[in-house]
């Protein structure tokens, strides 16, 4: 009851007021301890100095001064020592304390009235000289310690977070030296491979008579060609850092849905492609961004086509969308190629016909606030001959990474005849 007492409303605003009310607290019964509880000049100016110990934060100079008469008159310690520690921590200048410290020295030291002082008394006006300095020592040296050691524990911050800076600048080195190795061994290794693909199919272009074959082997050299350029695309993005990395991706050609005839040409695959038509997306935040998501969504699509269901017909639509969902945040996963998956965008229908989205617009065209990316194929051909592909099993993975971090969603499951269907939102702004 009483650790959930002070952990509550009523605890933090007890904590709030501690550190002002208590010195105050402690003035008050100093003064009363020492002159009593009457009306008269000492418990007066007593319980005034007291009370300037609330302003003492804001104004430590002023209040010190104000507790003197009651140190002079009243007899009292505490108020205007700990007038004296708030301003040695606060305005630590030694002329300012040296003066402070002389001031409570002779408050101390010269009684009330003054006439009563003997100047003979030698041994007690000693004792008395030597009790002063140490009252006023005392709150200074604690004063000067507190605030020496705020201010090591702020200088000890700054270096932490100088060293915590220096590791990430050590960080980035080490990647940026990574992301060299590895682009200098992507050179070596890939593009070596794929030139002498190209060559072979050049030379197979060049010698044989079939014309079959050297529309395959022209294929091959153009699907070389590319590869190589985007290999050194991005080779050139993993040797740049920082703004020049930035600056090379967006130099680079990226590929964008005016494309996607071309590599559905190239894919060797019985492609069905439907385009709904889009009026006012070229000109959004981050289209190029989307298109180019969308671009290698189809891309991966058709390579796992190719590797898990050789001979299948594919159907590949791209369609604006008036809404897009984002991703779950209820811990939800997609169910990737797993039986008896649910659909998470509505109920398909039994042609496979994809739905419109969009709001019409008056030549026909709509106006999109994203993209939607449907990639569906039918079972594969079992006659056709398996190709021996290797996989990483991660394609899949990618593409929802990308997808959410453009602030879409992606699903990929299979489908009732056989079949496998890849569907992909994406909004416009995101990128």
């Amino acid at each position: 009851m009483g650790r959930a007492l002070t952990r509550g409303p009523v605890g933090r605003r007890l904590r709030k007021a501690a550190p002002p009310a208590v010195p105050v607290l402690l003035a008050i019964a100093d003064a009363m301890l020492v002159n009593g509880i009457g009306l008269d000049l000492e418990v007066g100016v007593s319980m005034a100095a007291a009370a300037a110990l609330l302003m003492r934060r804001r104004f430590p100079l002023l209040v010190f001064l104000f507790t003197l008469p009651g140190l002079y008159i009243g007899y009292i310690w505490f108020a205007p020592m700990i007038a004296l520690y708030t301003l040695a921590a606060r305005r630590p200048g030694r002329a300012l304390l040296g003066g402070c410290a002389l001031l409570l020295i002779a408050a101390h030291f010269f009684p009330y009235p003054i006439s009563d002082f003997e100047l003979t008394a030698y041994r007690e006006n000693t004792l008395v000289l030597i009790d002063a300095s140490v009252t006023s020592a005392a709150p200074i040296a604690l004063g000067l310690l507190v605030r020496t050691r705020q201010e090591l524990a702020s200088r000890v911050e700054d270096l932490t977070r100088s060293l915590r800076r220096e590791d990430r600048l050590l960080a980035d080195r080490v990647k940026t030296t990574e992301r060299a190795r590895l682009a200098r061994e992507m050179h070596d290794v890939v593009a070596h491979q794929v030139s002498l693909i190209s060559l072979q199919a050049g030379a197979v272009q060049v010698s044989t008579e079939d014309a079959e074959a050297r529309a395959g082997a022209r294929t091959i050299r153009e699907l070389s060609v590319r590869t190589l350029e985007e290999l050194r695309h991005m080779v050139g993005v993993l040797r740049a850092d920082g703004g020049e990395a930035a600056e090379a991706r967006d130099l680079a050609p990226q590929p964008d849905l005016e494309e996607l005839p071309r590599l559905i040409e190239m894919s060797a695959l019985d492609v069905t492609y439907e385009r709904g038509v889009v009026s006012g997306a070229g000109g959004a935040s981050g289209a190029k961004t989307v298109e180019r998501a969308a671009f290698r969504t189809v891309q991966e699509a058709l390579t796992n086509i190719r590797k898990h269901a050789p001979g299948a017909r594919v159907r590949v639509r791209v369609d604006p969308v008036d809404t897009v969902r984002g991703p779950a945040t209820d811990g939800a996963e997609v169910a990737y190629g797993m039986e008896g998956a649910e659909a998470a965008y509505g109920t398909d229908a039994a042609d496979g016909a994809g739905t419109a989205y969009g709001t019409e617009t008056a030549d026909g065209g709509r106006t999109a606030r994203g993209l939607r990316v449907e990639i569906r194929n039918g079972p594969p051909d079992a006659t056709a001959t398996v190709p021996a592909l290797p996989g990483g099993g991660h394609g899949l993975v990618g593409l929802r990474e990308r997808a959410q971090s453009l602030g879409g969603t992606l699903e990929a499951r299979r489908t009732s005849d056989g079949g496998f269907v890849v569907r992909a939102e994406f909004p416009y702004g995101a990128g």
